[in-house]
């Protein structure tokens, strides 16, 4: 039996949203630093998951294995970012919106350009996580046994194969560039090297994959539309601020990365050219 409808439950995921963004941009101000909203982006899902979990469907294991899922993400990667940026200042695009808009009033104009904006992206890519905690154990239909609920159909294994191969790249990748990084011998070099060698964004190949996963997960039990999230996640991670943005970076500032260019996918992993 559903606790709250379906939009009820997602107009609270909006709200608990706009308060979880609105905390950190009072946290920001006296910081002077926009860029904890980058460490907060994985928190954010997992903090609106839970609300979902708590306020969506009865329990079922689908519900309690994706709570475990988007927590596992969301924790490791504001733990990795946290670990990465905290103690290295306000990220240079951050520096310069603040130059750009002026110091004296980009405290308050960083609440609308920056945290609700991010809050309201946050919010319509949750969608299929929230159609997912909200469905039936069973997609609809009446809880036959505890066996039952707990049957994945194939769709939903094939989200939770996604998600592991996901996880996967994206962690892996994550270490294999920190530890390649923290060698004074490769500064300035292009990390080739492990899942690098297959493809030039293995962290945002491995974000996308977890995203398709929770958007099988959903459509599995009827979340047709929600898929909209998880593909509004893939636009933002292809075209605007993952890999197109920091390509056009790379391609100036590593002088070997246009060779490293032309012999590895751009996205999808797959064998170097020769």
């Amino acid at each position: 039996m559903h606790m709250v409808g379906f939009w009820e439950l997602y107009f609270w995921g909006l709200l608990g949203i706009w308060a979880m963004v609105t905390l950190l941009w009072l946290m920001s101000i006296p910081l002077r630093n926009v860029s904890i909203v980058d460490i907060f982006w994985g928190l954010g899902f997992a903090g609106v998951n839970g609300l979902y979990f708590v306020l969506g469907q009865d329990l079922g294991c689908r519900q309690v294995v994706l709570l475990v899922l988007v927590s596992l993400w969301g924790l490791r990667l504001a733990g990795y970012l946290a670990w990465r940026n905290i103690g290295k200042g306000e990220d240079f695009r951050y520096q310069e919106f603040r130059r750009h808009f002026g110091a004296e009033r980009y405290w308050w104009f960083s609440y609308f350009q920056v945290f609700l904006l991010q809050g309201l992206l946050m919010w319509l890519i949750s969608a299929p996580l929230a159609y997912a905690m909200w469905a039936d154990p069973l997609g609809g239909t009446s809880l036959e046994s505890a066996k039952q609920a707990c049957a994945p159909s194939l769709l939903e294994w094939v989200g939770y194969a996604c998600w592991l191969i996901g996880f996967f790249f994206e962690s892996v990748g994550d270490w294999q560039l920190t530890r390649f990084k923290a060698n004074p011998a490769n500064k300035g070099q292009v990390m080739d090297r492990g899942l690098w060698r297959y493809t030039r964004h293995p962290n945002y190949f491995g974000d996308t994959m977890v995203w398709w996963g929770y958007g099988c997960i959903g459509l599995a039990v009827g979340g047709y539309w929600a898929f909209l999230g998880t593909l509004l996640m893939t636009g933002l991670i292809i075209k605007v601020s993952g890999v197109a943005l920091l390509e056009k970076t790379l391609q100036s500032a590593k002088p070997g990365y246009a060779e490293y260019v032309r012999k590895t996918s751009a996205f999808f992993p797959w064998f170097p050219r020769k």
